[in-house]
């Protein structure tokens, strides 16, 4: 595929629909094999994911390209990569697809719609799968489900589909790697990619997204603490290495087993500056780090920092108290990820607790959660925003 083809349809999907393409704007992009299909969309290690398959994608016109980028959008504002738990698979992505086609125009002819059927628009997945699975009827949850032709032939289009012979307009074999990722973590980083794309779009927000969009940005019922402790635990299963030195207790000698880092390696960064001067919002912070400290094996370097770094500690386990640095001035992020990219290991995640007011690096290798003040703004379109209440 030519670079430039994503970027064109990228372009046009930010002239005719602006919220979609800030929103695929604030991807992470890769280019895979996907079988045959043009691209997927998942939530890996807590980071959104937007996958492109160069020759599939290519050939499709310009208003399928843009159909098929905001049906990945939906797919992600919905969290439906997160939600299939133990439900049969085949059977929930069919489900997932027609909760979201009937409200996107130029999709390819294929594209299944509630009316195949027998059923009506803008439900739930749950709600089609319910109506797509009959109960106790779940079938391999491994497998590409049972299907019903009977069921479909008395729908309103009457063309005998069946879910057996069902297939998605994109590719949701992705889906797996979102099994590394806790809903609620989730979640909260599609809050703030959503968040992000409205500004980029001047609040402007898609008719049919209203309703999705409201309930995502309500305040968050799930505490701060948790958020952070689940990025931590996400951070620390990436902490794997394959090793041939380890037999693969599942395939022998033809695959590498898994070596387990010992210790996971986390770089944290506070700001010290005049905006974040409070004495309860640091030792909170303090306490929690503290907390997860004593929960796993894990060290955990503190950098206090402003303009430049000031301060740098480091414990492991349960130190008993974290010192607290005040540094006041003004604020310069980059600083604490120009550290990080020295350290020997490398950290697994950065974590950094600031307003956000301040320059940042355009880019970065790290998982990084911003623990943000009330007031604060996410300086940066990477990244996991979580915001600290206390």
């Amino acid at each position: 595929m030519n670079n430039g083809t994503l970027e064109n349809a990228v372009v046009r999907l930010l002239r005719s629909r602006p919220f979609y393409g800030h929103f695929i704007l604030n991807l992470r992009r890769e280019q895979r094999n996907l079988n045959g299909k043009a691209a997927g969309i998942t939530v890996r290690d807590g980071i959104p994911i937007l996958a492109i398959d160069p020759a599939p994608f290519s050939v499709l016109a310009p208003p399928q390209q843009r159909s098929l980028l905001e049906h990945l959008v939906k797919h992600l504002l919905h969290l439906h990569p997160l939600r299939r738990k133990v439900r049969n698979q085949h059977d929930w992505d069919i489900s997932c697809d027609l909760a979201i086609n009937s409200g996107i125009a130029d999709l390819p002819d294929d594209a299944l719609l509630p009316a195949y059927y027998g059923a009506e628009d803008d439900l739930a997945a749950e709600d089609y799968y319910a109506l797509l699975v009959p109960p106790f009827d779940t079938g391999n949850l491994d497998g590409s489900g049972f299907g019903d032709a009977d069921r479909s032939e008395s729908g309103a289009a009457g063309d005998g589909r069946g879910t057996d012979s069902a297939a998605t307009v994109d590719s949701h074999a992705l889906w797996e790697d979102a099994d590394s990722t806790p809903l609620a973590l989730a979640e909260e980083t599609v809050r703030a990619i959503t968040r992000d794309s409205l500004r980029g779009c001047d609040g402007e927000t898609p008719a049919e997204l209203t309703s999705v969009i409201d309930a995502l940005l309500r305040p968050s019922p799930i505490p701060w603490r948790q958020i952070l402790r689940q990025f931590v635990a996400t951070a620390g299963r990436t902490g794997h290495k394959s090793s041939w030195m380890r037999e693969h207790r599942r395939f022998s000698h033809i695959t590498p087993g898994i070596r387990k880092r010992r210790r996971l390696n986390l770089l944290v960064g506070v700001d010290v500056s005049d905006s974040t001067n409070s004495v309860e919002l640091r030792e909170t912070f303090a306490r929690e780090l503290l907390h997860i400290a004593a929960g796993r094996d894990a060290t955990i370097t503190v950098l206090y920092a402003n303009s430049r770094v000031r301060r740098i500690t480091s414990f492991s386990g349960s130190p008993g108290c974290i010192e607290r640095y005040d540094g006041g001035g003004f604020t310069d992020l980059r600083p604490v990820f120009d550290y990080a990219r020295t350290m020997h290991p490398l950290p697994a995640a950065v974590i950094y607790l600031t307003d956000g007011v301040g320059p940042a690096p355009e880019q970065m290798e790290f998982p990084t959660l911003w623990v943000l003040t009330a007031a604060g703004e996410k300086p940066v379109p990477w990244g996991v925003e979580l915001r600290m209440e206390i």
